[in-house]
């Protein structure tokens, strides 16, 4: 059984949840519009790599478009690029297709039901807030995971950055009014895990939406980037914090008081 000191566990105010492929299994769908456009972006600037979904998955997982395209680009030599164009395509195929491909996860609801009652609920991600509100609305999670508490790496920040970069998770508890170790993170991917740290949050990792394959080096890998510990899902992250918490007011009267 995954486990956390308590006493780490009675500090946290908000669990700060990543959203692809955390929340929700959107990363497959989500590299399968990508990839289209990705490989459409390579060709217009003079690159001849193709790259399939898994491919591109495997390339760039816990990072946004933005971050992936240019990197591939200079990868291949090519830094000269107006990459907005092509990040507004991604963002409108993507977005599309998650939003007629996602469909409501309902343990994963039940848990985060479960931990709203004793913790706030934020999220922060690598993904364009519009991203965000067709996977939530897809996902039936709007209301446990309202726009007010959403943080986007690409939106939210005055300058459009991805994780590993820490400045989403700066940004949020600085927004939200806790200090880092108040805001127990949440998240499936290396860059994830990296951003989280690099801002001081403690970070559960989480293999719910990992492919069965996949998911024991990504454990490992989690653990080394600096994860507390890996949960399978929701409900066992519920688990593993609900006990801690349990003497304590629901999550509106504790924090009714601080800052928000």
């Amino acid at each position: 059984m995954p486990t956390v000191p308590p006493t780490l566990l009675e500090r946290v105010q908000y669990l700060l949840c990543d959203a692809d492929g955390n929340l929700f299994p959107s990363e497959e769908p989500a590299f399968e519009a990508s990839a289209e456009v990705t490989n459409s972006f390579l060709a217009s600037v003079g690159i001849d790599r193709r790259y399939t979904a898994d491919e591109l998955r495997a390339a760039a997982t816990g990072m946004n478009f933005r971050t992936t395209a240019l990197t591939l680009a200079a990868e291949a030599g090519v830094t000269d690029v107006d990459i907005e164009p092509w990040v507004a395509e991604e963002r409108r195929a993507v977005t599309a297709h998650l939003g007629a491909t996602l469909r409501p996860h309902e343990p994963t609801r039940a848990a985060l039901t479960a931990l709203a009652a004793r913790l706030e609920l934020a999220v922060v991600s690598s993904s364009a807030l519009s991203r965000l509100a067709a996977c939530f609305t897809a996902t039936g999670l709007d209301e446990l995971l309202p726009p007010a508490r959403r943080y986007s790496a690409e939106d939210s920040l005055p300058t459009p950055t991805s994780k590993p970069d820490p400045a989403v998770y700066r940004h949020a508890c600085a927004d939200l009014g806790i200090a880092p170790e108040q805001g127990l993170a949440v998240e499936d991917a290396v860059a994830g895990v990296r951003s989280a740290v690099g801002a001081g949050c403690p970070v559960v990792g989480n293999l719910l939406f990992v492919l069965p394959e996949e998911r024991a080096a990504r454990r490992e890998a989690l653990l080394a980037a600096g994860a507390l510990t890996v949960v399978e899902s929701w409900q066992e992250l519920a688990d593993l914090v609900l006990p801690v918490l349990a003497g304590r007011p629901a999550a509106g009267e504790a924090l009714s008081g601080a800052a928000r």
